[in-house]
């Protein structure tokens, strides 16, 4: 049951519960005993993992990149790409963001790695899932190299629309300063990281609540200083877990341990699938105490290079060991 805890830990994890500071906020330090640091476990932690197949999922902002006030400019290090080169080239490797496909691309440009955009909704493989119960929506196609690749598109009949979305989020929000409507494909993100008055923010808010109520078939989630309006279809992050284990044939969960790290609400789906599968490793990355069905936590994106630079390496020493 590697998604629950250390071993050394999991005897009394009933016993242990979050504390709150004077101002009612969660203490990060108790925090921990309920979320520990897959840095200071880390052993614990792959000591289970040697006869099993990992597979990586990670989420791009807050996770490889820092939060950043312009999101045109979330750029990762030249040092967090090698790391995640250096995974993939180990284990089976996505990324999963609620950014467009081609924009994380943009960002990332490593080829050997899988991407899945839009929370999702935009999943690119070679082989798609013959267990998908949406086979309309997978198109087989060829990519630039003529090699066989299928596009899995859920939402595909709502792109007009959000089209529309956009067009009238622009013209109603252009009045308030430092609000960005960003244009994800199959979601929009309205940001509000930039606005510096607080009554902007709500009238932003309220505005964009308005607008939406003549969209019925979409919903409003709400991130880090950022509006999610997505299409009111059956898919997250976490069926896009599922959907590319599937698809790149892991989906003996016997075997497999599928680990997502991820630091917003949107990662939460991901985390809750790997609960339910019984095993793997929900991490949160965040330096705040938060509510989260992660079982580890890693505190920062620095934190997040450092992990993957140990994993990888654990892998090559494993592979050594067995040569």
């Amino acid at each position: 049951m590697g998604y629950l805890s250390p071993p050394s830990t999991q005897s009394n994890m009933k016993s242990i519960s979050p504390t709150k500071d004077e101002n009612g906020e969660l203490c990060y330090a108790s925090w921990l005993g309920k979320h520990p640091s897959a840095l200071d476990n880390f052993e614990e932690v792959m000591s289970i993992a040697e006869e099993k197949e990992i597979v990586v999922f990670l989420d791009y902002d807050g996770t490889l990149s820092p939060i950043v006030d312009d999101p045109d400019k979330a750029y990762m290090s030249d040092a967090m790409r090698a790391a995640v080169r250096e995974v993939a080239y180990c284990f089976p490797t996505a990324i999963v963001s609620g950014r467009c496909k081609d924009k994380v691309y943009e960002f990332v440009k490593l080829r050997n790695v899988y991407y899945a955009g839009s929370h999702g909704m935009d999943i690119s493989t070679p082989l798609g899932s013959s267990k998908c119960e949406d086979q309309k929506h997978q198109i087989k196609a060829f990519d630039e190299k003529g090699n066989d690749v299928v596009h899995f598109h859920p939402a595909k009949e709502f792109l007009p629309t959000i089209q529309e979305i956009i067009k009238v989020l622009k013209e109603n929000t252009a009045r308030i300063e430092g609000s960005m409507i960003e244009d994800n494909m199959f979601c929009v993100t309205v940001h509000y990281r930039r606005v510096k008055n607080d009554e902007d923010v709500g009238v932003l808010r309220e505005m964009v609540e308005s607008i939406m109520k003549a969209y019925p078939s979409f919903h409003i989630s709400r991130g880090r200083k950022v509006m999610e309006i997505r299409p009111n279809v059956n898919w997250d992050k976490g069926r896009a877990l599922r959907y590319l284990l599937e698809s790149l044939r892991f989906d003996n969960f016997n075997n497999v341990l599928p680990m997502y790290l991820g630091d917003d609400r949107t990662d939460e789906d991901a985390f809750k699938v790997i609960r339910h599968i019984g095993r793997g490793f929900p991490i949160i990355v965040s330096s705040v105490a938060k509510e989260t069905e992660a079982s580890y936590s890693l505190r920062d994106p620095t934190d997040v290079l450092t992990f993957l630079i140990r994993l990888a390496k654990w892998k090559k020493n494993l592979l050594q060991k067995t040569n």
